[in-house]
């Protein structure tokens, strides 16, 4: 971490090479030198860059893929303070007049810092009738505490509102109960194993779910939610010698509908969290149509983390390289922008 260049964790990568059609799978295995800034940053350049961009008749798409997609979210807000600055408008208005559809709202998604790019994902799904308690799940039931953290204060920051009192009153019974421990953000960072604490918590959790009628949730809750995912995973081959079965199984026999979804992806992420973003991602593009909106959200805001490992992981679980599997479900500049990011 400690090399010269601060912001220089997982960049998005340098330059990207303008020739989009190159199909070497080797791409997408997991990169794990950390990427550099190229030919270092100026945030006056870019800035303009976009300026000119977007001045006159057309709009020059390559030049806003070209700047956006080899600059980290940290940097972009620096451009855009910079174009303010310059031009007394705000970039992202500015960008949202000139642009449309999936490729405008991976554009605007970029132009956030994830923290708050998922705290407006999370107040469209509450806001108006109905909620959205999937895009919840995904979101909450994924995140480290630090990430957590981020997201409820950007959440208090852009819209004057408590997340937790948000996330109370749209869902209820249950659900509402594991998103609440969720969001207190106090899950064990220590990696170190408590052999007991494993064998215990899986038999408090057997004879919570399968042991006896009507599953008493709260330790569930409480283990799944608090525990380090290295302990999960000891507590997860311990439930299996005390029950017989694995813990999903489990809860798929015992729960069902939105809780049976927020267990399975807090043991899927306790597991293999790439995996479980490979296969979100496997699901949007599956079928006919493309879920376009789960594709920029794991993208754009998984670009700076675990995005390599989650090209590893789609490799090996689908035996075609996610970059594929995004150009051939995708078109257009939406089409460049992403490869630009999975590049």
């Amino acid at each position: 971490m400690g090399s010269s260049h601060s912001k220089s964790y997982n960049l998005p990568d340098d330059v990207r090479k303008p020739t989009v059609g190159t199909t070497s799978l080797s791409a997408d295995k997991p990169s794990t030198e950390k990427r550099h800034h190229h030919h270092g940053f100026d945030a006056d350049r870019d800035a303009k860059k976009i300026h000119s961009a977007c001045k006159g008749a057309g709009t020059d798409e390559k030049k806003i893929i070209e700047v956006l997609s080899s600059r980290t979210a940290e940097q972009r807000q620096q451009i855009k303070q910079k174009y303010n600055a310059l031009y007394g408008k705000d970039m992202a208005e500015v960008l949202k007049g000139d642009l449309s559809g999936n490729f405008e709202k991976a554009v605007l998604a970029l132009l956030d810092l994830p923290c708050e790019y998922e705290a407006r994902e999370l107040r469209k799904a509450m806001k108006g009738a109905g909620t959205d308690e999937s895009l919840l799940i995904e979101i909450l039931c994924t995140r480290n505490n630090k990430e957590i953290i981020n997201i409820k204060e950007a959440y208090k920051r852009l819209f004057d509102r408590d997340l937790e009192s948000d996330v109370r009153s749209d869902t209820s019974g249950s659900l509402r109960k594991v998103l609440v421990t969720v969001l207190e953000a106090t899950r064990d960072e220590n990696q170190q194993v408590n052999t007991e604490l494993a064998e215990q918590d899986a038999t408090d959790l057997y004879k919570a779910g399968e042991g006896r009628w009507g599953t008493e949730e709260l330790a569930f809750n409480v283990v799944l939610a608090k525990r380090s995912y290295s302990q999960l995973r000891a507590t997860f081959q311990a439930y299996e010698k005390v029950c017989g079965k694995d813990i999903e199984e489990s809860i798929k026999s015992e729960t069902s509908g939105d809780l049976e979804k927020a267990y399975l992806t807090l043991v899927s992420c306790a597991k293999d969290c790439p995996g479980y973003f490979a296969t979100l991602l496997h699901k949007s593009m599956k079928g006919a149509g493309t879920d376009e909106e789960t594709l920029i959200r794991v993208l754009v805001t998984r670009a700076e983390t675990d995005l390599p490992e989650i090209k590893g992981k789609f490799q090996q679980m689908y035996k075609k390289s996610l970059t594929e599997a995004v150009r051939s479900d995708t078109s257009g500049d939406f089409r460049k922008l992403l490869l630009a990011i999975l590049h």
